[in-house]
């Protein structure tokens, strides 16, 4: 019985996996892929009622058909109420909500949850990390919570 609570635990914890809901080239590669945008859509793990689209650059080439390319770190983020906002369990003030890889091995993207309770919003923000370095490029997106009060994690 505690294994599988503590796995049950374990589950809810897990950034979220993302859909491609479609894509664009931006350049045209003769005998391999394009390089293109590629939009995302994926639920909040903890936020029943939202959801949220990453956009971001993904190089193709021979390279990038393998896996092996590094993916360049412009992105954007936009997050929305699809639905009524119920909450599972207490939040905590921040917390990663969706990774993705964005090289072979050492580079992701990430976006985070951060709670801002002085004014009821969630807000997201999306940015690349690295082993050694990351970017300071980012996006941020913010959904406002009318009906109710965001439960924090003490």
């Amino acid at each position: 019985m505690k294994k599988t609570i503590l796995l049950l635990l374990a589950c809810l914890s897990v950034p979220a996996l993302a859909e491609e809901v479609g894509e664009v080239s931006t350049t045209f590669k003769l005998l391999s892929p394009n390089d293109k945008v590629v939009v995302e859509a994926f639920d909040d793990p903890s936020v029943q009622g939202v959801a949220c689209y990453v956009s971001r650059a993904k190089t193709g080439g021979y390279k990038g058909a393998v896996g092996l390319a590094k993916d360049p770190s412009r992105f954007s983020v936009a997050c929305r109420q699809v639905g009524p906002i119920r909450f599972g369990q207490p939040l905590p003030q921040q917390e990663q909500v969706f990774k993705e890889s964005a090289s072979f091995v050492f580079k992701h993207v990430r976006v985070v949850r951060i709670v801002d309770a002085k004014r009821n919003v969630l807000t997201y923000l999306t940015y690349s990390d690295k082993l050694v370095d990351g970017s300071p490029d980012n996006a941020i997106s913010a959904v406002a919570v009318l009906e109710q009060k965001i439960p924090l994690k003490k």
